[in-house]
């Protein structure tokens, strides 16, 4: 039995890429998720991916899962979405803050609406959420709450990307790159505050470009771009597992890479690109 078994997880952003293959893995080890993003049925014009087909995919595997649609740039919608599933499942015992909007635009251009939607999806509700599912797991004594991350956090050198003949990094990416070290923060900050209440609070990115609708719909990855700089959505999935299941007290305040993380704790990743 793993560590997750019978256990409530709330997964945001899991209609697509690495929100989803979270969502599987967790229900695939036994806890019973709840599934949420705007995308229900219909697949978005531009990014492929569903919460029902997140559902489906769970159900033929025998896991158990809810679909509860909710929009994060709006406070009763988050409001909404904790009470849902705590009424349907129960307190939640973890929760992953995956959900993201984001725009790439030079920061001259930003436009005001594009910086006010990314900090509301990707930082405010990730504060929110927390505050809403935080009491609960005080009261159980135990709990996890996971920050998706990204290597975009990390302070560009662009002296020396220049003077090593590198490209210059985070062209158009400062806001994106704002929101995530922003996340970052908060995941120390709170892990910090909440360790002697047994609750675990980390962020996780990947260590290569993901291949997800978002990344292809930004050409952050291409169908030709070299296996040895990609990694697959299930290798965050696995490093999600571990932060979500591990021990709150020696797992906990981590801004953590996949699959060094996962290299750490000896951890195997069957099938993952690289």
């Amino acid at each position: 039995m793993s560590d997750l078994d019978g256990r409530i997880a709330l997964v945001t952003g899991a209609s697509r890429g690495i929100g989803a293959a979270i969502a599987e893995r967790f229900a695939a080890v036994g806890a019973v998720v709840a599934i949420s993003a705007r995308t229900v049925d219909t697949p978005h014009p531009i990014l492929s991916g569903t919460l029902e087909e997140t559902l489906a995919r769970i159900d033929a595997v025998g896991g158990r899962a809810i679909v509860v649609p909710a929009d994060l740039s709006h406070h009763e919608d988050r409001t909404r979405l904790v009470a849902e599933v705590q009424e349907e499942l129960g307190p939640i015992d973890v929760l992953v803050n995956n959900a993201a909007v984001t725009y790439f635009e030079p920061l001259v251009d930003f436009q005001e609406r594009h910086y006010d939607l990314m900090f509301e999806v990707q930082v405010k509700a990730a504060v929110h959420l927390a505050q809403l599912v935080i009491p609960g797991m005080k009261a159980n004594g135990r709990g996890w709450i996971l920050n998706i991350s990204s290597g975009a956090a990390r302070h560009p050198d662009p002296v020396a990307a220049t003077r090593e003949g590198r490209p210059v990094r985070g062209l158009g990416g400062t806001v994106y790159g704002m929101c995530k070290a922003a996340l970052e923060r908060l995941s120390s900050g709170l892990a910090a505050e909440l360790y002697d209440a047994g609750v675990a609070v980390n962020a996780l990115s990947p260590a290569r470009v993901v291949p997800t609708p978002g990344t292809l719909h930004h050409h952050l990855v291409r169908e030709d771009t070299p296996a040895e700089l990609v990694e697959q959505p299930e290798v965050m999935a696995e490093a999600a597992l571990a932060l979500c299941s591990g021990d709150p007290k020696v797992l906990t305040g981590r801004v953590t890479y996949s699959q060094p993380l996962l290299d750490e704790l000896g951890i195997p990743v069957p099938g993952a690109a690289g």
